[in-house]
């Protein structure tokens, strides 16, 4: 039997015999479709379809092929947290294909108190996109609950959360009304989450928009991020960051940290903040430390071309950082904080002091880099703060340095 075959144009036409030869080689080329629906998820936004989502997980690794899970239209109710794990499992990759909406119960504390600290959780996976799709957690009387200050409220479950992954994607994915965080990144390689929307309250307590920690050749774009809290918050341990495209508000900016309440902690280093706005949020760009002993550190990190609008702290280094005064009164904190470079920021500040670098007493902030800053307050010059902080400028710098 002929393989190939060259017609009357002199190309060469492959037969279907080679899709054969590379099947039998190991080289897998078909995609299998798991709707949920079919392993019994009710899209009327009151059954619990948790059972449902695993058993097409379950369906999905059972085959080599890539695999396709498909969530169609209509509100899908999860009620426990559940875990998609990668162990034993054999597919070459899962997509999970979002046109409907995942909700959490109506009731937080269903939620809230099950014993989970993530509501949907990929573990040991490897080759996962997520496209498309709202995740709904319904944690607005979660956080009423939090505001009130009667006590008893359970912490939350933070909505979706990577954990010892690598090669994920997620595209598109709407997050609303997370209990806590909205997206966990956590001990993961080769992720890229891209055209994501977060939105929540601006008084919702603790609620990241994206937490990057322990994790390498991370990559955030194009993504509108208004929460309660950081819209990005990069923890310890996180290498190779890039963060371009990023519309933040409301929220406390994009912060690295805080960094430095244990001891013994991997520090962050290589990280690029460019293209971003940042609309009436309590920070812009923020690095942040508490004031105790620690070996951490952050270094080569780069803010390039963001735009203020009445941003309460457009820069802003904070090496005192201490909640409530306790367990770090009348200590210096050991985070080394070095190589910053501030560039092309430009816009409004809510406050007269635009750019503040309270450094620690024992480690200074060295070689920060300020070039072409721009940052006026209600249309006139505004003002820097430095402590323990040294480096230098470049062209235009308004507030006026005080490295």
């Amino acid at each position: 039997m002929s393989m190939i075959m060259i017609n009357d144009t002199g190309m060469i036409k492959f037969f279907p015999i080679i899709l054969i030869f590379l099947t039998l080689a190991g080289v897998s080329l078909a995609n299998t479709n798991h709707n949920v629906a079919t392993f019994g998820a009710k899209p009327d936004g009151e059954t619990d379809s948790s059972k449902a989502f695993l058993a097409a997980w379950s369906s999905a690794c059972s085959t080599p092929a890539r695999a396709t899970i498909v969530v169609p239209p209509g509100q899908f109710m999860v009620r426990t947290p559940i875990i998609f794990s990668g162990q034993g499992c054999k597919s070459g990759g899962i997509t999970f294909l979002m046109k409907g909406t995942i909700v959490g119960p109506v009731d937080f504390r269903v939620l809230a108190g099950s014993g989970g600290s993530t509501w949907v959780l990929f573990r040991d996976v490897n080759g996962i996109t997520i496209s498309g799709g709202v995740f709904d957690g319904r944690g607005a009387g979660l956080w009423a609950c939090k505001r009130s200050g009667k006590g008893g409220c359970p912490d939350g479950v933070t909505t979706l959360g990577f954990s010892n992954s690598m090669n994920i994607i997620v595209n598109g994915v709407t997050s609303l009304n997370s209990q806590l965080y909205h997206i966990v990144v956590n001990g993961c390689k080769n992720v890229k989450i891209q055209g994501v929307r977060v939105l929540a309250s601006g008084a919702s307590p603790n609620t990241d928009g994206i937490h990057v920690q322990l994790s390498t050749s991370v990559t955030i774009l194009n993504s509108n991020i208004g929460t309660g809290d950081d819209c990005i918050s990069i923890g310890e341990g996180t290498t190779n960051l890039w963060i371009e495209g990023i519309a933040c508000g409301p929220g406390h900016g994009i912060s690295i940290g805080s960094l430095g309440k244990d001891l013994n902690e991997q520090g962050v280093q290589n990280v690029t903040v460019r293209s971003a706005t940042f609309i009436g949020t309590e920070n812009g760009v923020r690095i942040k430390s508490w004031a105790r002993p620690s070996n951490g550190f952050v270094r080569n990190i780069v803010f390039q071309h963001l735009t203020m609008v009445n941003a309460q702290h457009p820069i802003i280094i904070d090496q005192k950082y201490c909640p409530d005064n306790k367990g770090c009164p009348k200590q210096v904190s050991g985070v080394r904080i070095s190589d910053i470079t501030y560039e092309d920021i430009h816009g409004t500040s809510a406050t007269p002091i635009a750019m503040n670098f309270d450094c620690s007493s024992k480690y200074h902030c060295t070689n920060i880099k300020l070039e072409g800053i721009n940052l006026t307050f209600n249309k006139k010059a505004t003002s820097s703060f430095c402590v323990n902080a040294g480096g230098s400028t470049y062209g235009i710098v308004q507030p006026k340095s005080c490295l």
